[in-house]
């Protein structure tokens, strides 16, 4: 089970946007990398296409999963553990406050 997932609100811990959150994209498991919405923004050089403009853009990259902690419900970053249910199933939990994480 993968500890951040598509949708979960994170904080970064390392790096230019370090202090920073935002929203998962995308997760890139067999890379270990992850990509967040207004974090690690770099310019690219567009070329112009039939749907798009030419000219320089801005997009996100991805970051190190290592970077990167899942926001608590206050907003600061916690480690997450893996609880079993008793009906078997596996769940999500914030080490800092015991919450089930959602997603």
């Amino acid at each position: 089970m993968q500890k951040i997932r598509k949708g979960d609100k994170v904080v970064v811990l390392a790096g230019k946007d370090k202090g920073r959150s935002g929203e998962v994209i995308q997760v890139m498991p067999k890379e270990d990398r992850a990509v967040v919405r207004g974090i690690n923004l770099v310019k690219r050089h567009q070329r112009q296409t039939a749907s798009q403009e030419a000219g320089i853009i801005s997009k996100e990259a991805s970051i190190h999963l290592s970077n990167l902690a899942v926001a608590d419900t206050d907003g600061k970053p916690t480690r997450v553990g893996i609880k079993l249910l008793d009906d078997g199933r596996k769940v999500r939990v914030a080490k800092r406050s015991g919450d089930q994480i959602d997603g």
